[in-house]
């Protein structure tokens, strides 16, 4: 074991460089030829015995081999492993309580320190992908099927419906190809049947979202029936919302109940979902008793609003009063789950607490928390509205019972809104003492309140032309409420109707600065620059105002008119243009491009668009005037006639209608009917003198013995047409100094009434169009600003500031849960 520890010999024990030149024999290569060990493992197989690793290693003692230059060295038996210490492969083995393994200090010639083995060199190159490989094919193929998907998926999520479903059906082509691959390089139990099921129910959803639902229905059929797909069964939810949009209630029902059989009780939620689309699909076929049965459970179970809403209006189908009671009682105790305002309040003045308070104040989670809260009021609201007026003998008493049922729950600040909503009943009942005497009860209320009260007694005051009751209601409103834009609008409307329209336009600016989106502020300004004749302003007025309502046919009409007041009739006919397509029955803007398209020149569009007015209201004068006239012009008297009788049934006391009808027959040659026409006349207006002349005229070219008659009476109403004459001018020429005294008097007061007079001449000969229900109107008197204020655009009564603003109709079910899928997309 020690042979080749190298001790130094005694006598030099003072050199220092001794053993330097020593190597290891084994490398030894020049003399092999005279090793007779080695000569004789070459000549037989000994040196080609495998080594025996398995035995353990013998003790037998090792021999030692002598070399050329006398040495000896012990070779390790051939049986067994190398002896400590001994040479193998040209690395002498440590020896173990010397040094470490792995570690040689022994110089060998030719070799260099290294022990990290970087004289080896660089690590070959990494073995490239076989891009052509069959499972690299399937990867890839597999990687673009789930591109596809995502893609399809954000197209939906866009609103492109079209391109959603372009994608997955590629995507559905591209997966059957994988999976033909799949099966001809591994087993089937490889196939990926996650990937399947994704892209077979991206499939459905987007054939459902495109409407297709028959192609929608297929593909659902295959998942369901596909028994390797687990819980696909959960996937009748949405074949029954397909059936339910398809109004096949019977067979949505069927798929509900069969998902709700294989859907497992842990999963309450989703079983309470399912049950709400039964409920509301029973509702829809009219078993308000099935429905009932529904919400009745899902309100013992897990009480929800969209439930107990359902749940009232069942009731109320069915008339049970005091189910309906205990089913708003049931919706008022339904939890909110929502913290409160207070939790939003920083308690200190800590800087690092108002700063997470800011922070959350308006987060997500706020919002929807507000939301919830909204929906929460709006069915309320809408409940009380509805059942109020049957739960009792009046409606009165039942908003009662229903105001303090609010008032002892959680929603108490509801109370007051129920309160107004009251007196708004009133109001559509017409009862307009009941409605002012319960507005005036909340003047003594919270400022918010109050302000909602005043704003309302304001409007009606303003419809009864009571401006300076108007006015002190809207004063209050204001006062309680500065930033209530609606207040602000009814007090500018009432400084409008008194021609301040400078001021009145700062209180609509005021109520544009407090709230952008008030509509109605914005569009009683541009009516305002329109009196100022500030036309550029009131168009830019206008124009905002489209941006907002884009198909208001009000703003759209207002548009047309500001440019005809500028001069430019190409644009006013533009817009209305636009106007005919919101309301093509519009009788009133069909005249006006008629009378635009005139002004142009353009006589064929211009009688198109007068025909078509009078189509939809053929009572207008001015109308049925132009008809007739472009008639006589085209030398088509005959059909001129049924126009001017028409007008003369409208306005039987003007006589030039009939005179303008026996003219038709007279030009037209028909002579007879002419004459008779004519006597017609002379019989109803027997002072009028030109029927007298064309009878004179007619009976003499027919030659009739009636001529001399007539021509009796023409000459004694000339005289006395003549002695009237003198004596005007006679009157005139002797009263000269009279009249002149009376000139603030008498001579004032039959020049208004010759004025009047001959107004109400101009106004018999052109009767104004009243406007219809959705007719933009503006007529020249005052009323402009009532008909330029009707809803939506009016002053406005004062909704409660809740949620529940927009009145809900008794078969407005709560059914917006039926589109909801009840699996991700």
């Amino acid at each position: 074991m020690m042979q080749n520890v190298h001790l130094a010999p005694e006598t030099d024990e003072d050199d220092l460089y001794s053993g330097y030149n020593d190597y290891n024999p084994t490398y030894d290569t020049e003399e092999l030829e005279n090793d007779i060990a080695f000569q004789e493992a070459v000549r037989t197989s000994h040196g080609r015995r495998p080594p025996i690793t398995a035995k353990i290693p013998s003790t037998a003692v090792t021999r030692p081999v002598a070399t050329g230059y006398g040495s000896k060295t012990s070779l390790a038996s051939s049986m067994g492993r190398p002896m400590t210490g001994a040479i193998q492969d040209g690395v002498t083995r440590p020896m173990t309580a010397v040094r470490a393994a792995g570690f040689t200090k022994a110089a060998v010639r030719g070799s260099a320190f290294d022990p990290l083995g970087q004289s080896r060199g660089p690590a070959p190159p990494l073995e490239a992908k076989n891009e052509d490989s069959p499972e690299e094919k399937i990867r890839q193929l597999e990687k673009k099927v789930n591109e596809l998907v995502e893609e399809s998926c954000i197209a939906n999520s866009c609103g492109d419906l079209k391109l959603a479903l372009e994608k997955a059906k590629d995507a559905g082509r591209k997966e059957r190809i994988l999976v033909r691959q799949r099966e001809q390089v591994t087993t089937p139990e490889n196939i990926n049947l996650d990937l399947t099921y994704s892209v077979l129910f991206n499939l459905a959803s987007q054939y459902s979202a495109n409407e297709m639902y028959a192609e929608a229905l297929n593909t659902y059929q295959v998942i369901v029936k596909n028994k390797m797909f687990s819980n696909a069964g959960r996937l009748k939810v949405n074949m029954g919302n397909i059936y339910l949009k398809q109004r096949n209630y019977s067979k949505a029902i069927k798929f509900y109940r069969m998902a709700l059989d294989q859907i497992p009780s842990v999963h309450k939620e989703m079983r309470i979902k399912i049950m709400q689309n039964i409920g509301v699909t029973f509702i829809k076929t009219g078993q308000y008793s099935d429905a009932i049965n529904s919400f009745e459970h899902i309100m013992s179970l897990a009480p929800n609003l969209k439930a107990g809403f359902n749940l009232i209006l069942s009731y109320f189908a069915v008339g049970d009063r005091d189910k309906m009671k205990k089913a708003f009682q049931k919706l008022i105790a339904v939890p909110l789950e929502i913290d409160e305002d207070d939790k939003y309040i920083s308690p200190s003045d800590d800087p690092h607490t108002n700063l997470v308070i800011e922070a959350i104040k308006n987060d997500h989670l706020r919002q929807m928390e507000r939301e919830r809260k909204a929906m929460a009021e709006k069915y309320i609201m809408t409940a009380a509205k509805l059942i109020a007026p049957v739960i009792e003998t009046s409606f009165a008493v039942g908003y009662d019972w229903c105001v303090e049922v609010v008032k002892a729950s959680q929603y108490v600040e509801l109370a007051n809104d129920l309160e107004i909503n009251k007196a708004i009943t009133y109001l559509r009942q017409k009862d307009f003492n009941q409605a002012v005497e319960t507005l005036k009860m909340f003047e003594k209320k919270d400022s918010r309140v109050k302000s909602a009260a005043a704003t309302n007694l304001s409007f009606l005051y303003y419809l009864e032309n009571e401006f300076a009751q108007a006015s002190s209601y809207a004063d209050l409103a204001v006062n309680s409420d500065r930033y209530n834009p609606s207040a602000l609008t009814n007090k500018g409307n009432t400084v409008f109707a008194n021609g301040d329209y400078e001021k009145a336009a700062e209180f609509y600016k005021e109520a544009l600065r407090n709230d952008s989106s008030c509509t109605e502020a914005l569009y009683n300004i541009g009516l305002t620059y329109k009196r100022l004749n500030r036309l550029d302003e009131a168009l830019d007025c206008f124009l905002k105002l489209h941006a907002i309502l884009r198909n208001s046919a009000q703003v759209l009409y207002q548009i047309a008119n500001v440019y005809e007041l500028m001069e430019d009739p190409n644009q006013a006919i533009e817009w209305l243009m636009q106007l005919i397509s919101v309301v093509p029955t519009d009788s009133r803007a069909l005249s006006k491009l008629g009378e635009l398209y005139d002004s142009e020149g353009d006589k064929s569009q211009a009688f198109q668009y007068y025909y078509e007015s009078y189509r939809y209201f053929p009572s207008n004068i001015e109308v049925i005037e132009w008809l007739g006239a472009y008639y006589i012009d085209t030398q088509f008297c005959e059909k001129a006639i049924q126009y001017f009788e028409r007008a003369s049934l409208i306005q039987p006391s003007q006589v030039k209608w009939q005179l303008m009808v026996a003219s038709c027959f007279r030009r037209s040659g028909n002579y007879q009917k002419a004459l008779d026409t004519y006597k017609d006349i002379h019989r109803k207006f027997p002072e009028n003198v030109e029927c007298l002349r064309f009878l004179v005229r007619l009976c003499t070219d027919i030659g009739l013995k009636e001529v001399q008659e007539y021509a009796t009476k023409l000459k004694r109403l000339e005289k006395m047409k003549e002695i009237r004459e003198q004596r005007v001018r006679s009157g005139r020429d002797s009263g000269g100094g009279s009249r002149s005294r009376r000139e603030g008097s008498a001579g004032s007061d039959s020049g208004q009434s010759c004025s009047a007079s001959s107004k109400g001449e101009r106004l018999s000969a052109k009767l104004r169009a009243l406007p219809g229900t959705n007719e933009p109107y503006e007529s020249s008197s005052n009323k402009e600003i009532d008909a330029s204020y009707v809803d939506p655009l009016g002053p406005q009564i004062e909704r409660p500031k809740t949620a529940a603003r927009k009145r809900i109709d008794e078969d407005d079910f709560a059914d917006e849960e039926l589109g909801d899928d009840l699996l991700p997309e």
